[in-house]
């Protein structure tokens, strides 16, 4: 075989001994690698083996394949042999599980063979990423047409009205519908097939959709699941219509009734790289011509470059919020931001240039050169930094088959990229990834507008950061008309204990660019000084990440909101000290105060964790996490400045934790489900479990910081069990989903604990189950609950899980709280409970009044409207359809069981101590008032309490 290709680089004594290693447990495996193997054939193994753990782990369990591997299979590829050869290999097999092992064998076997020839350089790394591809699409479809063949001698072949056949169709995504798929890389598949119908030949027709369904199901399973021989590809499937709460499958037309419709900016983006995998046909064409006129405007889309501009921010808060230090993907000037600069110019031009509507980015940059659109240096030079970058990570994730783009931690691996690169050292290699990383910055910024960093003119401001001598700095204050005492000496003590602080060249260098700039924004304020305070606890956890410090100084918009929104609020300058990712937010500030709308916050979540890797169950956590502070803080700024009416405030807070819970529960289910299965004829949109809602939850009436009062019930009694590997009784299953919901929710992570739960309203309280059967629970309900635990009941409401029993659960519930009560007993239990309630948390001094706990308030309003649903709910229904006490009130007063004006006053003081509550938490104070500016309101409550609960 010809070696002139491969580096001739002697290797290190540490290549040398990992790579002795390997050939002494080859020996011990295959004793006749000395006398099979020519000395050049052994040496070329000992360079293998030195520069990857994947291949020579590969090898030494398969060493049968070495003599394949010299046999010819290190030649040139010829890419149309794996789709003939997997179908060959599985035209015989009958079962599933020998299936996944055909294709394991195959994607390892071929996978050494792809990183031998890009370790030694016997191809360039564009032919390289072509084979990878190839072989990924063969792979799938090879899958993709023995579950389709398997699955129609079982259920009959799904056909159109017409009497077709209908396949299915896989759109590969990302680099993979590019061709460009990375070594270790995750495939991105939508899923769809043609047009509705049922299946023909089987014992019973079967809807289409439902077939593709359990189809697509059992696909992934046999590329993903992991078993001895590993997997085939990690599959990743959000990117379909309406993520993961989506249909694993779609038709034709509820595609493009999606896109039409639904379709966001980033799927544009994610469209631009979609292909059919497999070979082509009509319906092939059909896919593409139904996709492109939402991918491609017929006009030249420059409305593109506005949602360019904040795709690009997102790429740099990614960055910052995962604290990603050398990542050659997503760090400025990575490979991300190559794709950036040519998906821009293909959305914005491929409506009237068909020639730029292809999948590859090297052809499409090819066709931006001819059309005149980049010039050819800046063609050359993204090209030229591109392939590197794409060469380093293909041979970084070559090294032990780790899905990574984060330059190496340890000596070892740096030298194992630098032999196939034929460079010297870490310091080589280093240099030309920093110089591929500006050139591609420079192009990127150049597209779309670089960030606003001109000089500050700032004369002043800068002396009064840099002077020395107090005299001075008082003097040049007054001066400038500013008299505020306190703040000069504020300024000075800080700066002084700043000094001391270690934080870098270059974050000493942002700060003196940034504190000019700030300190300009703090002048403005009335009392610079009760401003500066705030913000310089935000500054003291940014000193040391110096992302955070480039993005205030380069960012008008995110100072001038830092130093109001830390002025109008010290919850939310604590938020945004504790939590730095925050400042992200303040980038824009017609983004931070557009709210996301009420039923959006499910979607807006899906997307937001599309980003972080579907199995990255850290990563997963931390996302939850921030997305909930962000979305937060954009709810507290639009409330603090008032673009929020307050009333709305707890409805928005209600909805995202609504949102969250939504994607804890499919977390949880994910991963309990991956070890044991899931009971008979459950899945992740039909699960058999429910979560309720109570006190401010189940009223949507969550405040910042309010803990969860949850309540778990599934609806599978009697016997039965799940279908998993190691398969446990359902009721066992649910109680494990129970339990990993909760550890969800308060696992602490560098963003904090998510929510606070609190099960106690569960039947038996904290000693009972964690999760009830829902007829089990009606039956205590009926029988054993206690008066308050009816009370809880009235404020609570089915929040997510399965519809079905949602509807069993609103009966037993209006069932439960339509029962006759005596009232005399009624109001002593719920009179009895209050004075409870007051004795244990009412902490109050003379002349203060507790919002929630004292005479007159919250507590007292809502036990008012408790005890009025459990007396008159036998003999009027409509008193069980809400959970809040507002509507509560409402419907007593339509009913003429509460008066008028005594409804009117309960509600307007509810909603006002609501209110006041809320703006005590923004300014982080307790929350109680002096008792003379609340007795006007309150003292009429309780007159209406005693009137209506006194014997």
């Amino acid at each position: 075989m010809a070696m002139q290709n491969q580096s001739n680089k002697v290797l290190s004594a540490a290549l040398v001994e990992t790579a002795d290693r390997y050939w002494l447990r080859l020996c011990e495996v295959w004793p006749e690698a000395t006398t099979e193997l020519s000395k050049v054939q052994q040496q070329e193994l000992m360079s293998v083996f030195a520069l990857s753990d994947y291949i020579a782990e590969q090898l030494c369990r398969r060493p049968e394949w070495i003599v394949q591997l010299f046999d010819g299979l290190l030649d040139d590829i010829d890419r149309s042999q794996f789709d003939s050869e997997l179908h060959v290999q599985l035209a015989d097999v009958t079962q599933e599980e020998q299936a996944k092992s055909v294709l394991r064998r195959y994607r390892n076997l071929q996978m050494v063979r792809l990183a031998w020839r890009d370790f030694l350089n016997y191809t360039p790394v564009e032919e390289s990423l072509l084979d990878l591809s190839s072989l990924a699409e063969a792979l799938v479809i090879a899958g993709r047409d023995w579950v389709y063949q398997d699955m129609c001698k079982q259920f009959g072949t799904p056909t159109s009205a017409e009497g077709k056949p209908q396949p299915l169709l896989i759109l590969g995504m990302g680099k993979l519908g590019g061709r460009e798929l990375n070594f270790s890389s995750d495939i991105d598949l939508i899923f769809t097939f043609p047009e509705h119908g049922e299946t023909v030949g089987g014992r019973r027709a079967q809807a289409n959709q439902q077939f593709f369904i359990k189809m697509g199901q059992r696909l992934v399973n046999i590329l993903d699941q992991v078993t001895v021989d590993g997997f085939v590809f990690r599959v990743d499937m959000r990117l379909r219509p309406y993520g993961e709460s989506g249909p694993l499958v779609v038709s034709f037309s509820g595609l493009e009734d999606y896109y039409q419709e639904q379709g966001r900016d980033w799927e544009r983006y994610a469209m631009v790289k979609a292909r059919v995998l497999g070979p082509w046909s009509g319906y092939c064409d059909e896919l593409h011509d139904l996709l492109r006129p939402f991918v491609y405007r017929r006009y030249i889309d420059f409305s593109a470059i506005e949602s360019l501009r904040k795709m690009k921010q997102l790429i740099a808060q990614e960055v910052r919020r995962r604290q990603l230090t050398d990542n050659i993907k997503l760090g400025a000037g990575g490979i991300r931001e190559v794709e950036f600069v040519v998906q821009s110019f293909q959305l914005i031009r491929g409506g009237r240039e068909p020639a730029l509507r292809q999948q590859s980015l090297f052809g499409a940059i090819d066709t931006l050169y001819s059309l005149g659109q980049l010039e050819y240096l800046a063609v050359d030079e993204l090209k030229h930094s591109y392939i590197l970058l794409r060469r380093v990570e293909n041979l970084l994730q070559a090294i032990d088959d780790k899905q990574t783009q984060t330059l190496p931690n340890n000596d070892l691996d740096w030298q194992r990229l630098c032999v196939p690169l034929e460079l010297n050292d870490e310091t080589q290699l280093r240099e030309q990834i920093h110089h591929a990383m500006a050139t591609i910055h420079g192009h990127f910024n150049a597209t779309v507008g670089g960030s606003d960093n001109h000089e500050y003119n700032d004369h002043w401001s800068s002396l009064v950061w840099n002077i020395q001598q107090d005299e001075d700095a008082l003097a040049l204050l007054q001066e400038q008309q500013i008299e505020d005492e306190a703040l000069w000496p504020m300024l000075s003590d800080w700066r002084q204990t700043v000094s001391k602080r270690s934080i870098g060249p270059r974050g000493r260098e942002t700060l003196d660019k940034l504190m000019p700039k700030l300190l300009e924004e703090l002048f403005n304020q009335s009392t610079p000084s009760l401003a500066f305070k705030p913000v310089s606890n935000v500054l003291d956890k940014i000193l040391t990440r110096t992302t955070y410090l480039e993005l205030l100084c380069e960012n008008p918009g995110a100072r001038q909101q830092l130093v109001s929104l830390c002025c109008a609020s010290p919850w939310i300058a604590r938020e945004l000290a504790n939590f730095p990712m925050l400042l992200d937010e303040l980038i824009d500030p017609s983004q931070l105060y557009d709210i996301t709308s009420i039923d959006d916050y499910p979607s807006e979540l899906r997307q937001y964790l599309l980003r972080v890797p579907e199995d990255d169950m850290e990563q997963q956590m931390e996302a939850l996490r921030q997305f909930k502070l962000s979305q937060q803080l954009k709810i507290a700024a639009a409330d603090v400045t008032g673009v929020l009416p307050v009333m709305q405030v707890s409805d928005h807070l209600t909805f995202l934790a609504e949102a969250i819970i939504e994607q804890v529960v499919l977390q949880a289910w994910h991963q309990v489900s991956e070890r044991h299965g899931v009971p008979e004829g459950t899945s992740p949109s039909n699960m058999g479990f429910a979560v309720i809602g109570y006190g401010k939850l189940g009223g949507l009436e969550l405040g910042y910081g309010s803990d969860l009062d949850l309540v778990f019930l599934h609806g599978h009694s009697g016997a039965g069990s799940t279908n998993g590997p190691r398969s446990i009784d359902n009721s066992h299953f649910y109680l494990k989903l129970a339990q990993r919901i909760v550890h969800l929710f308060a696992t602490r992570t560098t963003s904090g604990e998510l929510y606070e739960v609190d099960m106690r309203l569960r039947p038996s309280g904290a000693s009972g189950l964690l999760v009830s059967e829902i007829e089990q629970f009606g039956q205590y309900q009926l029988t054993e609950a206690w008066t308050w635990e009816h009370q809880a009941l009235v404020r609570a409401r089915f929040v997510f899980g399965d519809y079905t029993l949602a509807g069993r659960f609103s009966d037993l519930r209006g069932q439960i709280l339509q029962q006759a009560r005596n009232q005399t007993d009624l109001a002593k239990a719920v009179r009895d409970m209050r004075i409870k309630m007051r004795d244990h948390l009412l902490h109050v001094e003379p002349g203060q009044f507790d919002l929630k706990q004292s005479a007159g308030g919250i507590a007292d309003i809502e036990f008012i409207a408790q005890y009025l649903v459990l007396a008159y709910a036998h003999q009027h229904q409509e008193l069980t359809i809400w959970s809040d006490n507002v509507r509560i009130f409402e419907v007593l007063a339509d009913l003429e069981l509460l008066p008028v004006m005594h409804a009117q006053h309960l509600t307007q003081t509810y909603c006002w101590l609501r209110d006041e509550n809320h703006e005590l938490t923004l300014q982080q104070l307790p929350g109680k008032l002096p008792h003379h500016t609340v007795e006007q309101k309150t003292d009429a409550v309780i007159e209406i309490y005693n009137e209506i609960l006194q014997p």
